[in-house]
């Protein structure tokens, strides 16, 4: 009965003091950086949790505090993450509380858990392309896999978009299952409102008046060489649209957009008459979400994350399979609405929110400050 009453009590308690990594707000934001944006919006919100960012940056650290949310602080760090990272490697020195202060929970957003000398320790990983493919990371990330496997070893809790991810998590680093938080990604309201693109947003873009479109950023796991080779078999198809940082497969048929302001891919994706994401691995998967919020077909491979998220509402091929991306693309274009219906789509994805996201992330907050 005392455990009930304390877990009852908790949410009234003194707030937890959480100190995220906000490096990834900082630049062009993709994936992760969308991520940490929208979890810190949805922290700063809370009164359970008191939120401070930090950032591991030479020079940059303090333009932080001009793109955090109202209500959240901005620490930095101003030495290399370069040089952090190496010595992360060694051991937990520096701590980050040296910089930014007493925490009880650090968070590291971008698969490195920083040094710490009493908080605990929140770690989430993405994905495991980093182990899948180490060829493709840059020079700056060659440490990165050992540098996962040592911060996974030391999180009291480890978060991961999908249970796909944390399976694989588990089985991967050597990690308790049992220590292993999903807290799956939201999409903002504003996708269910999407419209197509003006027209004057399409002469500025160069948009076609039909079109298939990827979002993200370039990247040798993203299928793209797959996706050109597809593409170039079947004329008939619209024209290819790339939305995010390149580079993109060139060609005649092609469209390169680079980096889009929030509003303009809402729009762009709305006017898609389908969205593909052909990657041989993701983590979670965000465009499918905002393609469904805004009624639009999807083709993606059949891959684990990617089957969780789309929950049966996209056409899944198999990665590399040339004539099934063309077949299905066809489907898609010639026939939007065959999968599955405006409503079931909107629903499913209704279910995805940043909010929801924050609370599971708090629940891993606690778990850690509790050492469980």
């Amino acid at each position: 009965m005392g455990a009930v009453d304390t877990a009852v009590a908790e949410p009234s308690a003194k707030p937890l003091r959480v100190l995220l990594d906000g490096t990834p707000l900082l630049g062009e934001r993709t994936g992760i950086g969308r991520y940490t944006a929208s979890l810190s919006e949805e922290l700063a919100s809370l009164s359970t949790v008191d939120t401070r960012a930090v950032a591991f940056t030479l020079r940059g650290w303090r333009r932080l505090r001009t793109v955090l949310p109202h209500g959240v602080r901005a620490r930095g760090m101003p030495v290399a993450a370069r040089v952090l990272r190496s010595m992360w490697l060694r051991s937990t020195f520096p701590p980050v509380e040296l910089f930014a202060g007493p925490t009880d929970v650090v968070h590291g957003t971008n698969f490195v858990l920083p040094g710490t000398a009493r908080a605990a320790g929140v770690l989430t990983i993405h994905d495991l392309a980093f182990l899948d493919a180490p060829q493709d990371l840059p020079p700056s990330d060659a440490e990165l896999p050992e540098l996962v496997r040592k911060g996974a070893a030391r999180a009291d809790v480890i978060c991961t978009p999908t249970a796909a991810v944390a399976d694989v998590v588990a089985e991967r680093l050597d990690v308790d299952r049992g220590k292993i938080e999903v807290t799956p990604l939201g999409i903002d309201a504003g996708w269910f409102t999407g419209r197509p693109p003006s027209q004057e947003l399409r002469d500025r873009l160069g948009l076609p008046s039909r079109y298939l479109l990827f979002t993200g950023a370039a990247g040798p796991r993203k299928g793209l060489d797959w996706l050109a080779k597809a593409h170039a078999t079947d004329p008939g198809l619209p024209p290819m649209v790339f939305a995010g940082p390149g580079p993109f497969p060139p060609g005649a048929r092609a469209h390169h957009l680079g980096y889009l302001t929030d509003l303009e891919l809402q729009r762009v994706v709305a006017g898609a008459s389908a969205l593909v994401l052909p990657s041989r691995d993701e983590g979670f998967g965000l465009p499918v979400l905002e393609a469904m919020a805004c009624d639009v077909p999807v083709v993606c491979t059949d891959i684990p994350a990617l089957r969780e998220v789309s929950g049966g509402l996209a056409a899944l091929v198999p990665y590399g399979d040339v004539d099934g991306l063309v077949e299905a693309l066809r489907a898609a274009v010639d026939d939007p609405h065959a999968a599955s219906t405006s409503a079931t789509r909107r629903a499913h994805t209704a279910s995805f929110t940043w909010r929801r996201c924050a609370e599971a992330t708090v629940t891993a907050y606690r778990r850690a400050a509790r050492r469980e």
